[in-house]
């Protein structure tokens, strides 16, 4: 027996009353109904309290889930658990003397942004770098198999060269390191081959060595390493921006302590402009409407990787902070963190990896952009992807049926009002599309675009970072 607590109100009670025992209640036609003469008790001790007509519905599921999953009645899948792969407090001592000892293997930065994803729990189920048979999983179905399906459409490796190979062969685990610092022990290490034309003709579905990330690939090594990962230390940059990289756990406190009845998430690697905002908004504004009372904004930007032309982080979470300032986006109900993610730029197939990663906050619903995770052709004039299908492969993904997908408007710039507004093609004359490569060349020139496309701080912050580059 679980008991559990139905904390209503006794006016809601009585709203809900369809058999009208209340009302007959009061008249003084039942006696000694409960809450109107006489009293009720409510439980000392409950193992669940559920706020009915205060709590939106999924609240109050959510709160009866979390309680079955806690004593094993019902599998943590449902709401999807987060493994962080740290090693225990009273062990870590143990381990880090064992550590200096193995045979050790530096990860390059690239390497350490993944290995920050599968510490902090953002790829679970996996415990590690991809052995080889997830690696397959992968590969073949956007999927790896533990306990279930779950969608994890972007191998994570290690790679390495063969003459590290050759020197760890037959090692029962091995040290990882990063600028020298012993930072994991992998157990039982698999060394396989790096099928580098294979994994990329299967992850992007166009080939070129042109690519960005393509092109990284094959500037690695020939071999990958593959393992579960006891780790000794959590990860940090030092760059002043670690106070925003939230791990999933962090974040699902937050949302609890802000009381949170809804979280949803916009994933980008741009700046914000009044258009994304306008969706975001919106979508806020949608989830009231449907009876949620608090639904919070997960402002997610990437923070690995990314291409050259890509706006660096660090001027990235200024212009969002401008944003915040300016009031655009409600800084009351909005968390601001750092995905430590690289980008692949791979496009229907990435996009899945970027909502199922932030299924381990807890977020319920996720917002899908135009072209998510997309780039220009680089041998040819034309997208690498069609821009629709990311978000129609994302509400077909396996292994993701936990969230609903939020798809993208059309925003532009509506002359008429002098602001962002959503783009309506009966008056399409009203419209101004105000592209990415004109705003970065206005940027770049010290320019200004109309009023109402970006927070004037914000645009403030991008002018700057163009400048920088001068």
């Amino acid at each position: 027996m679980i008991e559990c607590y139905i904390n209503t109100s006794l006016e809601i009670c009585e709203d809900r009353d369809t058999k009208g025992l209340y009302k007959k209640a009061r008249a003084g036609s039942i006696k000694g109904f409960t809450g109107i003469d006489s009293p009720y008790q409510p439980p000392l001790n409950p193992e669940c309290i559920v706020e009915s007509g205060t709590d939106s519905i999924a609240t109050c599921v959510a709160k009866v889930v979390k309680v079955l999953e806690g004593k094993n009645i019902i599998p943590a899948v449902i709401s999807v658990p987060v493994i962080e792969l740290f090693v225990k407090p009273d062990e870590k001592a143990a381990k880090i003397a064992e550590a200096a000892g193995l045979p050790k293997l530096e990860m390059s930065k690239l390497s350490m942004q993944w290995f920050q994803i599968l510490s902090e729990g953002w790829a679970t189920p996996l415990k590690g770098f991809m052995r080889e048979d997830e690696f397959l999983q992968s590969l073949h179905f956007n999927c790896v198999f533990d306990h279930g399906t779950h969608n994890q459409s972007i191998p994570i490796t290690l790679d390495l060269t063969t003459e590290q190979k050759d020197k760890l062969s037959g090692s029962k685990a091995i040290c990882l390191t990063y600028l020298g610092k012993d930072y994991a022990i992998m157990r039982n290490p698999e060394f396989y081959i790096h099928r580098k034309e294979e994994r990329c003709a299967r992850t992007w579905g166009v080939y070129t060595k042109n690519h960005p990330h393509i092109q990284m690939i094959y500037e690695q090594g020939d071999w990958l390493a593959g393992g579960e990962l006891e780790v000794l230390h959590r990860v940090e940059w030092g760059d002043g921006l670690d106070k925003y990289r939230k791990t999933p756990l962090e974040l699902r406190a937050k949302f609890e302590e802000m009381g949170a009845d809804a979280v949803f998430v916009f994933q980008l690697r741009n700046p914000v402009h009044n258009g994304h905002a306008l969706l975001m908004t919106d979508t806020a504004k949608k989830l009231k409407e449907r009876g949620y009372k608090k639904p919070v904004l997960l402002l997610h930007p990437l923070g690995g990787w990314t291409k050259a032309d890509d706006v660096p982080l660090e001027w990235r979470m200024k212009q969002h902070d401008a944003v915040l300032d300016e009031k655009v986006l409600d800084p009351e109900a909005t968390v601001v963190a750092i995905w430590p993610s690289p980008m692949s730029y791979a496009g229907p197939t990435e996009v899945q990896w970027h909502a199922k990663a932030r299924l381990v906050t807890g977020a319920q619903f996720y917002i899908v952009g135009r072209d998510p995770a997309g780039m220009g052709h680089p041998d040819k004039k034309e997208d690498l992807y069609d821009h629709s299908h990311g978000r129609r492969v994302l509400s077909m993904a396996p292994g993701m049926n936990q969230f609903e997908i939020i798809p993208f408007k059309v925003a532009a710039y509506n002359k008429t009002k002098g602001a962002m507004d959503f783009y309506d093609p009966a008056n399409h004359d009203n419209f101004e599309f105000i592209s990415g490569t004109r705003m970065r060349k206005t940027a770049r020139e010290g320019g200004a675009l109309p009023e109402g496309f970006m927070a004037p701080k914000a645009w403030k912050v991008l002018q700057a970072y163009y400048a920088s580059l001068q």
